[in-house]
């Protein structure tokens, strides 16, 4: 178990204000998480926090780094969850894994509302489990495909990379939403606008809110 997780499940990840606070994501979600965690830990991976969110990871020789990320545990605001980097790899039992995005090509994640929903699918959590280990054992790749209908600006694609997080809420947004802030991120001819569009819009996506929401 790792103190870093110990801290997340009380604080929060503390990327935004909220953190530290009674209106932090987290807090709706503790004792789901922490069976979660339970259960993660109970197959063997190794527990660390990336990206100010619980990462598990197994030893991977095969890679540069020796380890390989398997799977992330999350909190948002209507839901928790567990996400796999290379779930679309994985078989998909009751179709419970879903795309954290339309466009997404690797993870699929699986949503907990409740701790029932959990227990309920306790087997399957721990069988998607061994199986993407064995796919990350095998060194196995998704294929990209690019989808030519929707491209996203480059400014936000480094932006996913600065901010994981980021990332994650903007997949998780409805289809529509992402969207739209794809079509308005990309209209400006200069790339100063369409950062500073970005950066005046990030904190609604993290918060899972579209344009127009208030």
């Amino acid at each position: 178990m790792n103190l870093g997780v110990d801290h997340y499940l009380a604080d929060g990840c503390e990327r935004c204000p909220l953190g530290a606070t009674p209106a932090c994501k987290v807090n709706n979600w503790k004792e789901e998480l922490k069976l979660l965690r339970k259960i993660i830990l109970s197959c063997g991976l190794t527990e660390q926090v990336k990206w100010g969110v619980p990462c598990y990871t197994i030893h991977n020789p095969k890679t540069s780094k020796s380890e390989s990320n398997v799977l992330i545990m999350s909190a948002f605001k209507e839901y928790c969850s567990v996400s796999f980097f290379k779930g679309a790899l994985l078989k998909n039992v009751d179709n419970l894994l879903e795309k954290p995005g339309e466009n997404t090509q690797a993870a699929r994640l699986i949503k907990f509302t409740n701790v029932q929903q959990i227990l309920d699918n306790e087997n399957h959590i721990r069988k998607w489990i061994f199986e993407a280990i064995v796919v990350e054992k095998a060194g196995l790749k998704v294929e990209n495909k690019q989808n030519p209908t929707e491209i996203l600006p480059e400014e936000l694609k480094v932006k996913f990379i600065e901010n994981p997080d980021f990332k994650l809420a903007f997949h998780a947004l409805t289809p529509g939403r992402q969207r739209g802030y794809i079509l308005y991120f990309s209209q400006p001819k200069q790339e100063k606008t369409r950062l500073s569009r970005i950066d005046k819009y990030l904190p609604n996506i993290m918060e899972g809110k579209g344009m127009q929401d208030k």
